[in-house]
């Protein structure tokens, strides 16, 4: 989005073959926030006019959140619920399939985190701000979160050693180094735009300590790199402990987890000493196409919560 709405509008024009299988379209977005804009209240006008433009009004619904699906007209006036609010419909719609437990999305930059209880989604904040006050919106990804916003000390050999207060390394390395990275998720170019293989990650995190890759042998890499993991589940716990608070005692109530970072979230329920349910599992889909209804949750969950709004379905 930050490179300009252009890219958006030819992204759309490649749907044009699900526009002219008919029914309905609708939306949620996030993009709002990108410094593609200068607000988000533009930046939610400004997506509004391209879905306006390029899908028309008969049909297309906008998820505002708290306010529900709406159509063009009234989305105009709810900028406030609409900016970001893909959180909430994955959120609400897991709610109404599993009742109690903790709601956990991870995707390539940040990590949402909420309790449903009673078959809703209870959560203390709405907007961003809010959400990070409330430890409800954990600012960490699974592929494009720079290392040095993970931690500031990693211990080489024995001894915590600063890191280089530089992009020279993503959380998409830690993944490929470590084995749970599926490469179709890192959809970004790589730090140092080099290779992204097992030895070009190695190199990236060497640049963070100031090192080369050679400095250390692979199973020390393999150790810097599920540290850094680890540090990243532990800012994740933290998030989640804050937010659990709003639930049941109930020992059972699961947690939910969508989007790429699920390898971290199904650690998170162990952490938790909670079950852990894949959201995926929910849905009423194939067993081929529940893994990627999982990483786009939002998307899968406004498409269920449009249907259902649109034929007055039950699930």
């Amino acid at each position: 989005m930050w490179l300009g709405t252009d890219r958006l509008k030819e992204t759309l024009k490649d749907l044009a073959g699900l526009r002219a299988g008919g029914g309905g379209n609708v939306f949620t977005m996030t993009g709002e926030l990108s410094d593609a804009f200068p607000s988000r209240d533009v930046g939610v006008a400004t997506l509004l006019d391209i879905i306006e433009e390029e899908f028309g009004t008969d049909g297309t619904l906008i998820y505002a959140g708290r306010s529900g699906l709406v159509d063009l007209a009234s989305a105009r006036r709810l900028g406030g619920d609409i900016a970001s609010a893909n959180w909430h419909a994955t959120a609400s719609l897991s709610a109404r399939l599993v009742g109690d437990g903790l709601f956990v999305d991870m995707g390539s930059t940040t990590t949402d985190i909420l309790a449903m209880k009673d078959g809703a989604v209870i959560h203390q904040g709405y907007s961003d701000a809010e959400r990070l006050l409330s430890g409800e919106l954990v600012y960490t990804g699974f592929a494009r979160s720079a290392l040095i916003g993970i931690a500031a000390l990693v211990p080489v050999r024995g001894r915590m050693t600063p890191l280089m207060n530089e992009y020279f390394a993503n959380t998409a390395d830690l993944g490929r180094i470590l084995g749970t990275l599926d490469e179709a998720d890192d959809q970004y170019k790589a730090a140092d735009h080099g290779p992204k293989t097992f030895a070009g990650s190695i190199e990236r995190i060497a640049r963070m300590i100031g090192r080369d890759s050679g400095d250390l042998d692979e199973q020390e890499w393999i150790d810097i790199a599920r540290w850094f993991a680890e540090h990243q589940l532990r800012m994740i716990h933290d998030g989640a402990f804050r937010v659990a608070m709003l639930l049941s005692s109930d020992p059972k109530a699961p947690v939910v987890g969508a989007g790429t970072g699920r390898p971290q979230i199904r650690r998170l329920a162990e952490r938790l000493e909670r079950p852990y349910v894949d959201f995926g599992s929910l849905i009423p889909a194939s067993e081929d196409a529940r893994n990627d209804a999982s990483k786009a949750a939002p998307a899968t969950a406004v498409a269920l919560l449009g249907a259902r709004h649109l034929a007055q379905m039950d699930f």
